[in-house]
C-alpha cells in the first residue's frame, strides 16, 4: 500500500480533527471536542521554536493517520524527552504499517533534537494499543499518569507572577 509521510499543515487540520475524533472515542478520559482539538492543533503548528512536531501519513491526497510529539525537559533524563500526543491511522487503513512508518520517523526527529525518550499515555483498556507500541519496542512502566485541570477563564489575570507569588507563598508556609 502506498503512502506517505509529511509534516502536518494548516489546512490538515479539519481531517486530524476527524482522526482525533476517532482516537478518543475509544479513550475513556478523552471526549471529541472539534474547537478545543483545532485550537491545539493550530497551536501546535505555529510552533517555530522546533519543541514539537505534528505529521501526517497521506494516501491519495488523503490525510489517514496522524502523529505529535512534544518536548519536555525530563530531570530524571537530564535533558529533554518528547511526549507522544496523539497516534491514530484511520480504522480501515491499520495493519499495513502506517503507524509504525509514523512512529519511525518521530524516532529520527526525535534523535536530531537529542531527545532522550520517548513517553505516552494510552488507554489502560485499549489491549490492541499495549499490543502495537510492544511490538515498536515500546515498555510499560510503573509510574501512574495523574491529573488535575484547571479552571482557566478568559478573565484570568494577566499578571502571571501576581498568582505564582501567592503559590510560594502558600508552599512556603
Amino acid at each position: 500500500m502506498g503512502f506517505s509521510i509529511r509534516p502536518a499543515r494548516e489546512d490538515d487540520i479539519p481531517r486530524i480533527c476527524d482522526l482525533l475524533t476517532e482516537l478518543f472515542s475509544i479513550e475513556a478520559d478523552f471526549t471529541a471536542d472539534r474547537e478545543k482539538q483545532s485550537r491545539g492543533l493550530s497551536l501546535l503548528l505555529q510552533d517555530r521554536s522546533g519543541s514539537s512536531v505534528v505529521i501526517v501519513a497521506e494516501r491519495d491526497n488523503e490525510v489517514i493517520g496522524v502523529c505529535s510529539v512534544q518536548t519536555l525537559i525530563s530531570t530524571a533524563e537530564g535533558g529533554p524527552v518528547g511526549l507522544l500526543e496523539d497516534l491514530i491511522v484511520q480504522k480501515h487503513y491499520r495493519g499495513n504499517g502506517i503507524g509504525t512508518e509514523l512512529l519511525a520517523w518521530i524516532g529520527r526527529w526525535c534523535m536530531a533534537k537529542k531527545i532522550r525518550r520517548l513517553q505516552l499515555l494510552r488507554d489502560s483498556a485499549n489491549n490492541k494499543a499495549l499490543e502495537f507500541y510492544v511490538r515498536n519496542g515500546w515498555n510499560s512502566t510503573s509510574l501512574v499518569c495523574m491529573r488535575k485541570l484547571l479552571s482557566i477563564s478568559d478573565k484570568s489575570t494577566s499578571n502571571p507572577g501576581k498568582g505564582m507569588a501567592e503559590a510560594l507563598t502558600i508552599i512556603g508556609d
